[in-house]
């Protein structure tokens, strides 16, 4: 299995495998709130909002497949300002219709916080990283991290690879592959943040450069 750039008419493939392993996630059962049996419609809603937004503005999309089904994928922020695509703003009120206004601000206010604890400099972000529960434990996570530092230690304008996670879990995880925390905040009674990142080391920036 590696990990291969996916084009735009695979998208409905990432938000498929990252709603099932965003399923439980803190910041997913906290935006959507309690929803019941509608919950899993509303992920879908959900992720299909976060995938389109990094899609229509040209952003990278990583995946990997097993046997022709994909099973891992993540989306991500390359540096720089772009300016936002004219269909964007329709699609961005699109699923606040159906998950309502209460959810709107609740992912609003994480925006917000977010931004603010943000690395400063020119960098990739990593929106998101999920590895479907079928396939959980066989390193493909780690794969995808690779793929992302590669790019931006190919990448002259790139300083490094921030994200964010909202699971304690993750946090040793990432310090293991070499992330370091920026910032932690508590967004909320059942929620808290962690902003990290890993610079690119200097040694591999020159030789690429040369």
């Amino acid at each position: 299995m590696r990990v291969e750039p996916w084009p735009p008419g695979r998208s409905g493939d990432a938000v498929a495998v990252l709603a099932d392993a965003f399923h439980a996630y803190p910041v997913m059962r906290h935006i959507i709130g309690e929803a019941g049996k509608d919950y899993d419609r509303r992920l879908q809603l959900l992720m299909g909002f976060f995938v389109a937004g990094r899609v229509l503005r040209g952003h990278p999309v990583l995946a990997i497949e097993d046997g022709g089904r994909a099973v891992a994928a993540a989306t991500i922020t390359p540096p720089g300002e772009q300016p936002e695509p004219s269909d964007l703003p329709a699609r961005r009120e699109e699923p606040w219709q159906e998950l309502g206004a209460a959810a709107r601000a609740r992912f609003e206010k994480l925006v917000l916080i977010w931004e603010r604890l943000a690395v400063p400099g020119p960098q990739y972000h990593l929106n998101m990283l999920g590895v479907r529960r079928s396939h959980a434990g066989q390193g493909l996570g780690r794969l995808l991290l690779d793929a992302v530092r590669d790019m931006s230690r190919r990448d002259a304008s790139s300083a490094g690879v921030s994200l964010s996670t909202e699971d304690p879990k993750n946090v040793p995880l990432y310090q293991h592959c070499g992330y370091e925390i920026t910032s932690h905040e508590r967004v909320s009674s059942d929620l808290e943040t962690w902003i990290l990142f890993r610079a690119d080391d200097a040694p591999h920036r020159e030789e690429n450069e040369t």
